[in-house]
């Protein structure tokens, strides 16, 4: 199980519990209803998981890194030219 589907499950069972026990029937469909619509709600936000995340963060690091050394190898060459 992925960690939105368990998110989803958690959430979805904190509202079943926090329901009336006399609904019965109602609290399956209301359960059913309330993941349907939060998943639907969390694909539209086209999240990322914190592991997409922490790759992109490395990349953009180690792309200041270069960028760093390109400016201070490009203001040597300036400063050897004058």
């Amino acid at each position: 199980m992925n960690k939105t589907a368990g998110f989803i499950d958690s959430l979805s069972e904190q509202l079943r519990q926090a329901m009336p026990s006399g609904l019965g029937m109602a609290r399956d469909d209301l359960d059913r209803v309330i993941k349907a619509s939060v998943t639907a709600a969390l694909g539209r936000m086209e999240l990322v998981t914190r592991e997409e995340f922490d790759v992109q963060t490395a990349v953009l690091a180690r792309t200041r890194e270069k960028l760093e050394t390109l400016a201070a190898k490009l203001a040597e060459l300036e400063n050897n030219t004058k």
